[in-house]
C-alpha cells in the first residue's frame, strides 16, 4: 500500500508538469499530498469494510458483492457485458467471468449469451439477488444518509467532480510510470 501511496506522490508532483499546481519542491504542499494520499487510502479500506459487511449478508464475497453492484448500476433491462463490468471495476474480465459464473451457480447472476454476438456474455441480477438486495437497501439508506450528511448537493456534485478528475489524473500517471519503467 504505501509503495502505491508513494508513487502517486511523485507522479503528482512531476517537475515541468505545468498542470500540476504544487510548486516544486514546497515541502507544506508535499506534506498535504502526503496527508491526502493516507486520508484516500484510508477512505478505500472503509468502504472495502462496508463492501464486506454487505456481501457478508448475502453470504458471498466482497469482489463478488461489487460484481452485483456494477451490473446493477450498469444493467438497463438487456444485460451487461462482462467487459463494461470489468472496465467498471478496473479488474481484468477473467475475473468477472470467474465471479459471475460463481455468483450463477449460487443464483444471484444470470449470464446469457449476446443476440448480437454470442461471444459476448450479457449478465444481470435474478430476481434472488434484487430481493436480496432490497431486503437491506434500508439499512444502506440509513448509512449512506450518516456518511453524506455534511454534504449538500452542490458539495457533493464538486466532490465527485474533483475525485473523477483526481481518478483520470491516476490514470495517466500511472501509464506514464509504465512507459518509463
Amino acid at each position: 500500500m504505501a509503495k502505491r501511496i508513494s508513487v502517486a506522490a511523485r507522479a503528482g508532483s512531476a517537475p515541468g508538469d505545468d498542470n500540476s499546481p504544487l510548486a516544486e519542491g514546497s515541502v507544506a504542499n508535499e506534506e498535504i499530498v502526503r496527508r491526502f494520499l493516507w486520508d484516500i487510502a484510508a477512505v478505500n479500506i472503509h468502504l472495502d469494510e462496508i463492501r464486506q459487511f454487505w456481501a457478508r449478508i448475502l453470504g458471498i464475497s466482497g469482489p463478488q458483492w461489487m460484481i452485483l453492484m456494477a451490473v446493477s448500476d450498469l444493467d438497463k433491462g438487456d444485460g451487461v457485458p462482462v467487459k463494461d463490468v470489468s472496465a467498471m471495476l478496473h479488474v481484468d474480465s477473467s475475473f468477472v467471468t470467474t465471479q459471475s459464473k460463481i455468483l450463477e451457480k449460487n443464483g444471484f447472476v444470470r449470464r446469457v449469451p449476446s443476440r448480437e454476438d454470442a461471444r459476448v456474455v450479457l449478465m444481470s441480477l435474478t430476481d434472488k439477488a434484487c430481493k436480496q438486495i432490497a431486503k437491506i437497501s434500508s439499512r444502506q439508506a440509513t448509512v449512506n444518509e450518516y456518511i453524506f450528511a455534511e454534504f449538500d448537493d452542490p458539495a457533493l456534485k464538486e466532490i465527485a467532480g474533483r475525485l473523477a478528475s483526481f481518478k483520470k489524473r491516476l490514470e495517466k500517471a500511472t501509464l506514464m510510470l509504465a512507459v518509463d519503467g
